[in-house]
């Protein structure tokens, strides 16, 4: 991850300097507290002189991560604060309109899904397309994220995403034929995907960053929750076409544009290798590297279903509730809005609380109450009893992205971080697209009605991913599971053996 050299405050004048071999003893032998001006200052906060290799040529993957270091082996971890300087205080303020406009982009094709229907005469399933093809952009999002940040660094990630994105809403706004809105919708899915791996990425490992990614989160929430009260005003109280919700999204991709480029500026790639080539004692870790990691499968496969619940639920309530609990078309708009609503207010509340108990606990809970409303917002046949569970569900389910991410942290290697993240959070971003299509392909034969089972399903499917993270459901679990190497499932073993005791049945 890059770190800004204004911002790095920690050392003192005379540590500028190249770390030098002499500062890195015999693997794994324990370091005496050394004075300040001792190379070893150099390392990474977080990092010893025991938990380095002693050469920095080492050429097998393996050895990205080194062998388990004792608690009192190492030192604390120093992590970088949101308001250490000026230009930090910036970079959070620039992102949090990002991702208002991240939300902007996810909450309003709900709410223009049944005008998109009408103006061009198509399908369920043929218009659910323009969730599925922004998924081919996540997908390369996911694979390119590791390699923009070496070449170009955050500067690049700041420059390229707007640029993607504009490339997409520019073309939207002349409302086109709708074979090509599939091939545009793709730029905007690339754009989408390397903004929300990279700035997921580095915000998650900064200092409070459960509070730091829930406000984010929360901005995108808001940005998702005022889309669709913007877009169903246009077109239903204004008598505008639905294409002139993208002269909105143009301008305010121009301004984010101009921000971000002012914002990360001075993050090269130079700067960006040189950070990482300090947690890494010099060898580049790929994306290929962290995907050997069953962590980073792991938490990749719960954001997929998670964000696959969020955007299936958020694009297809409006239609659902015209459909099913017949509607007028503005209450049905205002009800999309509830639902993004709530998952704003719980991203940014409940990421107070999330740290406090600990994330595997808190998203445990968060699940087990999202998937009661996700059963009551089915089986209650009445559009306000269906208004009020769908705006608690979006609630709980609001922390569980920004949660996953602090864990993927807690769990991974620093030098994971930038590589082992952006690819789930881009790949977990795919859901965006994948799953809301399934719904409406589904739904031209079956009726709307099955979004309710599939989100179901995935809920319970997302649920059994958690149970997967070692850790525990103890406060500081996640950190433990790190130190002791604990596997996938370690729980769940231990469970099975448990259960066996106790009815009297032989262990295999």
């Amino acid at each position: 991850m890059s770190i800004s050299r204004e911002m790095n405050m920690e050392k003192p004048p005379h540590d500028s300097g190249p770390a030098t071999n002499s500062a890195h003893p015999v693997h794994g032998q324990k370091t005496p507290k050394l004075p300040d001006s001792d190379p070893e200052k150099l390392l990474l906060p977080g990092e010893s002189a025991s938990s380095i290799p002693p050469t920095a040529n080492a050429t097998d993957d393996e050895n990205a991560t080194g062998p388990a270091v004792a608690v009192g082996d190492q030192e604390p971890e120093v992590k970088q604060k949101w308001n250490e300087s000026p230009i930090s205080i910036y970079r959070i303020c620039v992102l949090m309109y990002v991702f208002v406009l991240l939300g902007m982009s996810d909450g309003a094709t709900g709410a223009l899904l049944p005008y998109l229907e009408i103006y061009y005469d198509i399908s369920h399933t043929l218009v659910s397309l323009v969730f599925l093809s922004p998924f081919v952009g996540y997908l390369l999002a996911a694979l390119t994220n590791n390699l923009i940040h070496h070449y170009f660094g955050q500067r690049g990630v700041a420059i390229i995403a707007p640029t993607c994105r504009l490339i997409g809403f520019l073309p939207m706004a002349f409302h086109p034929p709708y074979p090509a809105i599939p091939v545009i919708m793709l730029f905007i899915g690339f754009g989408n995907g390397i903004e929300d791996s990279a700035w997921n990425a580095w915000v998650g490992n900064m200092h409070k960053a459960n509070e730091l990614l829930g406000l984010l989160h929360g901005a995108y929430g808001l940005g998702a929750t005022i889309a669709p009260l913007i877009a169903t005003a246009m077109i239903t109280k204004g008598n505008l076409p639905w294409y002139t919700f993208f002269y909105v999204m143009v301008g305010l991709s121009g301004t984010e544009l101009a921000l971000t480029t002012t914002a990360f500026w001075r993050q090269t790639a130079k700067v960006h290798r040189a950070a990482t080539a300090k947690a890494t004692g010099g060898k580049r870790t790929t994306t290929r590297t962290v995907m050997r990691s069953s962590i980073t499968w792991l938490v990749a496969f719960f954001l997929l279903g998670y964000v696959g619940a969020e955007v299936s639920l958020g694009g297809w309530i409006v239609t659902f509730m015209l459909d099913v609990r017949h509607a007028e078309p503005f209450m049905a708009g205002l009800t999309v809005t509830f639902f993004w609503l709530g998952l704003t207010v719980g991203r940014v509340l409940l990421g107070f609380v999330t740290g406090r108990i600990g994330e595997k606990l808190a998203i445990t809970v968060y699940l087990i109450l999202s998937i009661a409303l996700q059963l009551l917002y089915w089986l209650v046949p009445s559009f306000v009893a269906s208004a009020v569970f769908v705006t608690f569900l979006g609630f709980f389910l609001g922390p569980l992205f920004p949660a996953a991410i602090v864990a993927a942290t807690k769990l991974l290697p620093t030098d994971y971080h930038v590589s082992a993240i952006g690819f789930a959070a881009a790949f977990g971003g795919g859901g965006a697209a994948l799953f809301p299509f399934a719904v409406g392909a589904i739904a031209q034969s079956k009726g709307v009605f099955v979004l309710q089972p599939i989100a179901l399903a995935i809920l319970i499917f997302i649920l059994f991913m958690w149970f997967c993270l070692p850790g525990g459901l103890r406060q500081g679990g996640l950190e433990r599971a790190r130190e002791n190497r604990e596997p996938v499932g370690h729980e769940i073993r231990q469970g099975f053996r448990m259960l066996r005791k106790r009815t009297g049945r032989k262990e295999v």
